[in-house]
């Protein structure tokens, strides 16, 4: 398509800002990574002294360099709307995210939406696919005890028992809360096709705005973090049981993220801010872990209809511009999220600053060695 005489200096402008961003973006990485890497080297001593202060630290600075790459997309004007059940109200419980996956930007936009809610971000685990092992941010999550699943049939048995392994020895003893996870297993317009097939052979409901998620790691998330009574029932998910010291796993929080006119923001766009300034929605419902079963084929069908009402939500948005109201309200409550600019100016601060002073600590060390 050609570009007009008026169009030029727009698009001349475009290509300038996102070279800009680029390399504010990686300039911004080598100093905040490596410093996070040196901050974490120097408080091993605390770790083994008190390793509950160790793992809170390491989460706040964690939660920085999360707020980092929530700021790209801030200052590109992609923000968000929130809707459904204020999260708030249980960010000292714990609880697991279900999200449906459409693109990279999924993980930008909950980064962003979640810097508001305590020390959630802190302390949260997130399952991703294994290729983000291999990204500039993938030493920071091996280091957080983020967990990296491979895709695919084959892996499927392997990866779910170092799901279980990796919870088992990561999860309490790093004093994590909230659990991210993508049941969905892929994206959007790459698994669309292959669960359409599969719901026509199983006689599932047919389903366009999201694919039937699979449940294997869903179940050893529950297995593993939900306390059982004596009865075999899971405990917990009682408002009025808050009092209680140590609960376990308290809350499924079914999370759906809508873009308009079902155009996701991918992590280049979010990197290079190339695409106009984008409100991105996001739908919680809260679902207090004894109304969850654990029994396989309960479970599925409880993930199935969580997916079908996904479903019906982003059908009500792309027709309307706004997700529909609960059943208890007569009209949907939307909140703007929004992220403090003076905070956000102050962390950027804080990993220049701390990025000089490791360039000078490790350049006098290697001086004085060599």
């Amino acid at each position: 398509m050609a570009v007009t005489l008026e169009e030029a200096p727009w698009l001349g402008w475009m290509l300038v800002k996102a070279l800009m961003r680029f390399a504010f973006m990686v300039a911004n990485n080598l100093v905040a990574i490596p410093s996070y890497i040196c901050y974490v080297i120097l408080l091993q001593p605390l770790r083994v002294l008190d390793s509950k202060r160790f793992w809170y630290l390491e989460g706040i600075m964690y939660k920085w360099l999360l707020g980092m790459v929530a700021s790209w997309g801030w200052y590109a004007g992609y923000t968000v709307m929130e809707w459904g059940e204020d999260i708030k109200a249980i960010s000292k419980d714990e609880a697991v995210m279900l999200v449906n996956h459409q693109a990279t930007g999924d993980v930008c936009t909950l980064m962003m939406c979640l810097q508001d809610k305590g020390l959630v971000v802190a302390q949260m685990m997130w399952l991703m696919d294994h290729i983000f092992k291999y990204t500039n941010f993938g030493i920071v999550s091996l280091i957080h005890g983020d967990f990296f699943i491979r895709q695919g049939r084959s892996f499927r048995d392997q990866q779910l028992l170092l799901l279980k392994k990796h919870l088992e020895h990561n999860y309490r003893s790093r004093d994590r809360k909230w659990i991210v996870l993508f049941p969905e297993g892929g994206f959007l317009r790459k698994r669309r096709e292959t669960s359409q097939a599969f719901a026509k052979k199983n006689n599932l409901p047919f389903l366009t705005h999201v694919t039937l998620p699979r449940f294997g790691a869903t179940q050893i998330i529950l297995n593993a973090l939900v306390p059982r009574q004596e009865n075999g029932s899971p405990a917990g998910g009682d408002a009025k049981e808050l009092e209680s010291k140590s609960k376990g796993l308290q809350w499924i929080i079914d999370t759906t993220i809508a873009y308009p006119k079902a155009e996701p923001i991918d992590i280049q766009t979010w990197i290079l801010g190339y695409r106009k300034p984008t409100v991105t929605h996001v739908h919680y419902r809260i679902f207090p872990i004894k109304d969850v079963p654990l029994e396989t084929n309960d479970l599925a069908n409880w993930l199935y209809q969580r997916f079908i009402e996904k479903e019906d939500l982003l059908s009500h948005f792309y027709e309307t511009g706004a997700f529909p109201p609960s059943k208890d309200h007569k009209e949907a409550v939307s909140r703007d999220m929004t992220l403090s600019n003076m905070w956000i100016f102050l962390i950027q601060s804080f990993a220049f600053l701390s990025g000089y002073m490791w360039y000078n600590i490790i350049q006098y060390v290697y001086h004085c060695l060599f």
